[in-house]
C-alpha cells in the first residue's frame, strides 16, 4: 500500500488564502475631509492597521500612516501625505515570501497585489506570526550568507541565470577591492623591497581589519531589524563604537608590535605595523556601522549588500593606512 504524501508545508501555501479581502482604503484624489467620511461610510470589518491610496484606476499607489491622516489640515490632499513607495507581495507570494518580507520591513500588514497593482487582499503580521517564529529562528543561519550578497531563500528558489545575477555583482566588489589593493602595493614598490617585515605582516593587518569590520556589521544589523537609521542614532552608535575600534586596534596592535619587534629588531617597522592596525581596525569599526545604516537609508537590502562593500573599503583603506604610514616613516 502506498505511503500517503506528505501535508504540505505551511511556507508553501498561498499568503492569498490567509489575506483578508477588506481593507482601509481611500482615494489619491481625495482631500483629508472626504477619505475621512468614506472610511466612516465604508463597512470594514478586519483590524485596520495602514490606509492603502488607491489612484484613478482602483491600482495600489501608496500607503497613508494614520497619524498622517488624522493630525493634518481637512483640505490637504491625499496625494501630499501618501508615502508613494510602498512594499507589496504579489498575488503568487507564498507564506514563506510573506514572513521573509514581515521580518525584513518590520511591517504590520502587506497588500497583496495582482498584475496590475490592484488590491486583492492584505494579509496580517498576526495572521503569520507563528511561521515567522520559526522561520526566525532559520533567518540566523541565513545571516552569513546575506553579508556575502546570497540568500538562501533565493538559493533554494532560482534557476541558475537568476543565481548569477544575485551573486556576481557583490563578487564584483572583492574583485575591484583586491585589484586596488594589488595597485597600492605596487605604488609602495619601494618600501616593501626595502623593509621586507612589511610585506610579511600585510595579510595579518588585513585579516584584522576585516574581522572587526564583520563583527561591527552584523551587530549593526542585529541591532537595527531593518528600521531606518536616525541622524541621532547613527551619531550616538558612533559615539559608542569609536572608542571601542581604538581600542580594539590598540589592543592588537600592540600584540603583533610585540611579536614583529621580537622576529625581526626594526623598531619603527614594528611601529608601522602597529599603527596600521590601530587605524585600520578603528575604520573598520565605523565601516560596519556606516555602510549599513547608508543602506537602509537608500532603501536597500542592508544584509545583502553591505558584507561586500564594507570589506572592499576596509582592505583599500587599510592597505593605504598601512604602506602611506611605513612610507612617511621609513624613507
Amino acid at each position: 500500500m502506498p505511503a500517503s504524501a506528505a501535508p504540505p508545508s505551511p511556507f508553501e501555501e498561498l499568503a492569498l488564502d490567509h489575506a483578508h479581502r477588506d481593507f482601509a482604503y481611500v482615494r489619491i484624489q481625495h482631500t483629508v475631509a472626504e477619505a475621512l467620511a468614506a472610511i466612516r461610510a465604508s463597512d470594514v470589518q478586519s483590524r485596520i492597521v495602514y490606509f492603502y491610496v488607491l489612484d484613478e484606476e482602483g491600482r495600489l499607489a501608496g500607503v497613508l500612516p494614520t497619524r498622517r491622516l488624522l493630525l493634518s489640515a481637512v483640505d490637504t490632499k491625499i496625494r501630499e501625505l501618501m508615502i508613494g513607495r510602498y512594499v507589496a507581495l504579489p498575488e503568487t507570494a507564498t507564506m514563506l515570501d510573506a514572513c521573509e518580507m514581515f521580518i525584513v520591513h518590520r511591517l504590520l500588514a502587506l497588500p497583496i497585489v495582482d498584475a496590475e497593482r490592484r488590491i486583492v487582499g492584505v494579509i496580517d503580521v498576526e495572521e503569520a506570526s507563528d511561521d515567522i517564529r520559526e522561520l526566525d529562528i532559520r533567518e540566523a543561519s541565513n545571516d552569513i550568507f546575506q553579508l556575502i550578497g546570497v540568500r538562501i531563500a533565493q538559493v533554494q528558489r532560482a534557476p541558475l541565470r537568476i543565481h548569477l545575477v544575485n551573486r556576481f555583482p557583490w563578487l564584483l566588489c572583492n574583485i575591484g577591492g583586491g585589484l586596488a589593493c594589488a595597485l597600492i602595493a605596487g605604488f609602495f614598490q619601494e618600501v616593501l623591497d626595502q623593509v621586507i617585515l612589511l610585506a610579511l605582516f600585510i595579510p595579518v593587518v588585513l585579516a584584522l581589519a576585516e574581522s572587526v569590520s564583520i563583527q561591527a556589521l552584523t551587530l549593526t544589523l542585529s541591532a537595527q531589524h531593518g528600521g531606518r537609521p536616525t541622524w541621532r542614532s547613527v551619531g550616538a552608535a558612533l559615539t559608542r563604537e569609536i572608542p571601542l575600534g581604538i581600542l580594539l586596534g590598540a589592543s592588537c596592535g600592540s600584540l603583533v608590535f610585540l611579536a614583529a619587534w621580537a622576529w625581526r629588531q626594526q623598531l619603527v617597522a614594528a611601529f608601522c605595523v602597529f599603527a596600521g592596525i590601530l587605524l585600520s581596525v578603528t575604520t573598520a569599526t565605523i565601516l560596519g556601522l556606516v555602510v549599513p545604516s547608508a543602506m537602509l537609508a537608500l532603501k536597500r537590502d542592508p544584509q545583502v549588500a553591505s558584507g561586500p562593500i564594507t570589506l572592499a573599503i576596509t582592505d583599500i583603506l587599510t592597505m593605504i593606512y598601512y604602506l602611506g604610514l611605513a612610507t612617511w616613516l621609513l624613507l
